[in-house]
């Protein structure tokens, strides 16, 4: 199995454990870039459900930045920002291309924050939805970091 496909395999499986999308993309990308740490979901925790159900971007995709920061972002304060900017621009342009949209209402079709969109994600079973959300921002980052690190 290749590198983005096993990464995606673990996120979906973080997923099904009972972390949110965030959670399990950060953790699967961690992970793939060797990275181990219990403050990494912790880190992503309020990203998740469209930035802690506020109708923002979708938590999986803010994993897979967070993902791809670890992989290629700064360490000093004079360290160029571009190669992380850049590569952050194409996993949303991806993502954007493939699902229609970042945000979490506009991808889930309801407000994660009230009441009635808490039934409709269970009654539509849109938990679906988010594991695959989670399954492709994770691919796309590694794809993405792959071809950064070329």
């Amino acid at each position: 199995m290749n590198a983005p496909r096993m990464a995606a395999k673990h996120a979906e499986e973080l997923f099904a454990s009972g972390f949110f999308c965030a959670e399990s993309v950060l953790l699967a990308l961690a992970r793939a870039q060797g990275i181990e740490s219990d403050v990494l979901p912790r880190i992503a925790t309020a990203f998740c459900s469209g930035m802690a159900r506020t109708c923002g971007t979708c938590g999986a995709l803010t994993g897979a930045m967070m993902g791809i920061g670890l992989g290629s972002g700064r360490t000093a304060q004079t360290d160029s920002v571009q190669a992380t900017y850049e590569a952050t621009r194409q996993l949303i342009n991806a993502f954007e291309a493939e699902f229609g949209s970042r945000d979490c209402h506009s991808l889930l079709g309801c407000d994660l924050g009230t009441p009635e969109g808490q039934a409709t994600f269970r009654q539509d079973r849109l938990g679906r939805k988010c594991a695959e959300y989670t399954r492709r921002a994770t691919e796309i980052a590694v794809e993405v970091l792959n071809q950064t690190a070329a």
